[in-house]
């Protein structure tokens, strides 16, 4: 089933870039943007995060702490942050425990054919652990518009 504005956070446990173990709960007390991407490096993804990072202080300034998730491993994600210098985590999630929890994971359809791969989400948890917003039409080179226009 769906996760629903209004539904806890699903804990989260996975490891960023530089190996260090995150959970979702170590962010309790603080604004979490944490937004699915489906892979480092490619267009989207790169717009997405680029626009994140030219944004990030204005983020800060509303409080907000970004994690970003794919199911790519830390070395991937260590790549592509060194390319783009960008300032926040990346969760590698390469058992997909936290894209099926978040209900992410999903039958995608590619030039007529059908695999399974990660839907660009966001997910907006306020300070108690509760998601505020869900934005699954992200708009790549406005996301952080799209965030702050909906919590402000």
């Amino acid at each position: 089933m769906a996760l629903q504005i209004g539904d806890p956070a699903p804990e989260i446990l996975a490891k960023d870039q530089s190996g260090n173990e995150v959970k979702l709960s170590d962010y309790k007390g603080k604004k979490v943007i944490l937004y699915f991407y489906p892979k480092d490096d490619t267009p989207g993804c790169t717009a997405q995060a680029c626009n994140l990072r030219d944004n990030y202080d204005a983020l800060l300034d509303k409080g907000y702490v970004v994690l970003g998730v794919s199911v790519d491993d830390e070395k991937s994600h260590q790549k592509f942050i060194k390319k783009f210098d960008l300032p926040f985590p990346l969760l590698a999630d390469t058992d997909h425990a936290i894209v099926e929890a978040y209900h992410v994971w999903v039958e995608k359809n590619m030039y007529g054919r059908t695999y399974m791969g990660t839907a660009r989400t966001t997910f907006v948890i306020d300070e108690n652990g509760v998601i505020s917003e869900i934005i699954q039409k992200v708009d790549t080179k406005n996301h952080t518009d799209q965030i702050l226009s909906k919590n402000d």
